[in-house]
């Protein structure tokens, strides 16, 4: 069976057809909705086993990165994205999708209103573009089977992961939740334990601020004329993972 993958993108969003590419070329079948085309008819949703919500800059970032999408999807599609969650089906957020993730309570399955995590600007307090060394922890992730190290290209200004204490994060470490992070020299904007990226207690709600749609083909790679032939990017793995899931 080809899985059908729901791209959802919003005014200011600019990976989707980079997403869609990716899921393509990976062997789903992706489907790019407005964000307004699910909120006049919910129930779309069910036709799907993939959710994502690619980066960008959704809303223009206004009041703060994803949090108007993400207020969108808590007060009009919560019910629908729990039943989403709640059937087994897989959930990515990539960069702004991350954030919005985080924001609208679909890291928790009882859609909290308080994340025990967030992303806050970087400390720098600047934008960053560039390429980041990463490593995969722990199995709990489909996502990431198979997956030890990446090489990804990042693009954000408030991409630091912060969690409310320590003892949140804590918790998440002890669970299994912090499983993509950032080379100890590679963290390229002050995260707390080098995180990249999280997912869910299930494993199949995940976040990461890189960006794997970026890496899909070989010449993407930034020094592609100088390092050995390889078939395709590393970042089309996890698109592969995620329509292996239900293939």
């Amino acid at each position: 069976m080809m899985p059908r993958i729901l791209i959802l993108r919003a005014p200011g969003t600019n990976c989707d057809a980079e997403t869609a590419f990716a899921f393509q070329t990976a062997g789903g079948k992706p489907d790019v909705l407005h964000l307004n085309q699910l909120l006049a008819a919910p129930r779309l949703a069910a036709n799907y086993q993939i959710l994502c919500i690619p980066g960008g800059f959704s809303y223009g970032d206004d009041v703060a990165a994803g949090r108007i999408f993400a207020n969108q999807i808590r007060h009009h599609l919560g019910d629908v994205m729990q039943e989403f969650r709640a059937a087994g089906k897989l959930i990515l957020g990539i960069c702004n999708g991350f954030q919005v993730l985080i924001k609208s309570g679909l890291f928790e399955a009882d859609n909290s209103a308080s994340s025990v995590a967030s992303l806050a600007w970087n400390d720098s307090h600047r934008y960053l573009d560039r390429w980041v060394d990463l490593k995969v922890s722990g199995t709990r992730c489909p996502f990431l089977a198979g997956v030890e190290t990446l090489f990804l290209p990042i693009a954000h200004a408030e991409g630091k992961f912060v969690a409310r204490d320590e003892a949140a994060l804590d918790q998440l470490e002890a669970a299994e939740q912090l499983v993509l992070r950032y080379s100890p020299d590679s963290n390229p904007n002050g995260s707390v334990r080098d995180v990249a990226g999280m997912c869910d207690a299930t494993g199949c709600v995940f976040g990461l601020m890189p960006h794997p749609e970026r890496f899909v083909d070989p010449t993407q790679h930034p020094q592609w004329t100088r390092l050995p032939a390889i078939k395709e990017g590393a970042g089309l793995k996890l698109f592969r993972n995620a329509v292996g899931y239900f293939s």
